[in-house]
């Protein structure tokens, strides 16, 4: 099932880019980055109280609290960068670089979260990059 979620996620990824580089234009990066927030916060409160999910808000342990508010500064970082970045370029080209994430991330898990990095890993990793630089040269 976690695929078919993936493949959902790379698809609304998609559709996220295609309709925020037509909706960015005349609009200051910063303001679409949180008019867009405010939109998935809402979403996202929808969904916990359709799953009648809230009542594991108290439960939640304080290392988790810190981590996932660490990954919310993270992700309107990226967020922020990535509008800036489709505002003033190529939509293509942006997306691209910005999937430079993947190389990274599995870097990151090595590292921290001592996932293993194979030899299959480090192919994928090179053959990413190869791709991401022939895309945007």
């Amino acid at each position: 099932m976690w695929f078919i979620f993936a493949l959902l996620s790379a698809f609304f990824a998609a559709l996220t880019s295609i309709l925020a580089k037509i909706g960015i234009q005349e609009v200051n990066s910063n303001l679409a980055t949180a008019i867009r927030t405010i939109v998935v916060v809402i979403m996202a409160w929808g969904m916990v109280f359709l799953t009648n999910a809230q009542h594991g808000l108290s439960d939640i342990p304080k290392k988790s609290w810190l981590f996932l508010i660490l990954s919310g500064l993270a992700t309107g970082a990226s967020w922020l960068c990535y509008y800036k970045a489709l505002q003033i370029g190529d939509t293509s080209k942006v997306v691209t670089i910005d999937k430079l994430s993947v190389i990274i991330t599995l870097v990151l898990a090595f590292v921290f979260l001592h996932e293993d990095f194979t030899a299959k890993s480090f192919a994928g990793c090179i053959l990413i990059g190869i791709g991401t630089l022939l895309m945007v040269i």
